[in-house]
């Protein structure tokens, strides 16, 4: 009985085993960063320019970071949303296309989604300020075709140009984060059985209401999972606005990086973090609470 029981408890701890490496590494990676920024947001320097700084019971880290981030803050969830919904509008049909599609060629389709990803995300936004610098080619095109006047107008050029500009900042962003919306959507709609389809058909469902009642629904997990994983990170980017974005254009990572790097105001720089990430974790209970598969809508 005693190797029996010896044998049942080495295959219970098989899977903890397999378990335990990720576990420490979000352990030390993750959570232990998130407690010292808690810790650095709720604590009060010592000196101006210096590193050291005690725990205070005192809010007043979290009052300027609210009134310092609150208009970048408005200005970030709008330019994030916005990004992220061009990112939809053009990555679904992508999505689709690569599945219905794709064939026997779907995995090396799906592989060129990710191609960008070999080259380095800061090589990749300054190459658009090739692209829409007012003697590259999109100004050149702009120019040639006079529809300068019109597009600024209507806003998609400020002054005449194109680039540090707002349009510049959510084509860049947009472009940069466009996998992580198309890759879920594709797995989303990977997982529909063309049956049902076919059934919607032969029931007399034309093609848009197929789309609404059968195809949306089924891929909606994967447009909210795509969605988060774009909108989230476009919210705090740094690098686009930096080399893409205007004067006017700063987003909330340009506040948080000008707070440590320049400012050395370390602590208000936590909180505003700290704020985010509660934002963030608030809107990820949401969505798993109301709209994630074990919710009674995902179903």
């Amino acid at each position: 009985m005693k190797p029996l029981r010896n044998l049942r408890l080495s295959r219970r701890a098989i899977p903890l085993l397999l378990v335990a490496p990720g576990v420490a590494w979000l352990l030390f990676f993750f959570v232990l960063p998130i407690l010292q920024l808690l810790l650095e947001s709720w604590s009060q320097p010592t000196t101006r320019f210096g590193l050291e700084s005690t725990l205070s019971a005192n809010p007043q880290n979290y009052n300027d970071a609210i009134s310092l981030a609150s208009p970048l803050l408005l200005r970030s969830i709008g330019v994030a949303g916005l990004a992220t919904a061009i990112g939809l509008v053009i990555g679904f049909p992508m999505a689709w296309w690569v599945v219905c599609r794709g064939g026997r060629w779907k995995p090396l389709l799906t592989g060129l989604v990710v191609t960008p990803f070999f080259f380095s995300y800061l090589v990749r936004t300054i190459a658009w300020t090739t692209l829409l610098a007012d003697s590259g080619p999109l100004m050149q095109a702009i120019k040639f075709l006079s529809l300068g006047h019109l597009l600024n107008t209507i806003g998609l050029l400020q002054d005449g140009r194109l680039l540090n500009t707002t349009t510049a900042l959510v084509a860049g962003l947009t472009y940069n984060y466009l996998p992580f919306l198309v890759l879920p959507i594709i797995a989303s709609l990977g997982t529909i059985d063309p049956i049902l389809l076919e059934a919607a058909a032969d029931l007399g469902a034309r093609t848009p209401r197929i789309f609404i009642k059968v195809v949306f629904p089924l891929a909606l997990p994967g447009i909210i999972s795509g969605g988060l994983l774009t909108f989230i990170p476009a919210m705090g980017d740094v690098v686009n606005s930096q080399y893409l974005g205007g004067v006017n254009d700063r987003m909330i990572g340009n506040l948080i990086a000008d707070l440590v790097l320049i400012q050395q105001r370390f602590s208000t720089a936590a909180a505003i973090s700290m704020l985010l990430l509660t934002m963030i974790g608030i809107s990820l209970l949401i969505y798993t609470r109301k709209l994630g598969p074990t919710s009674p809508g995902g179903n």
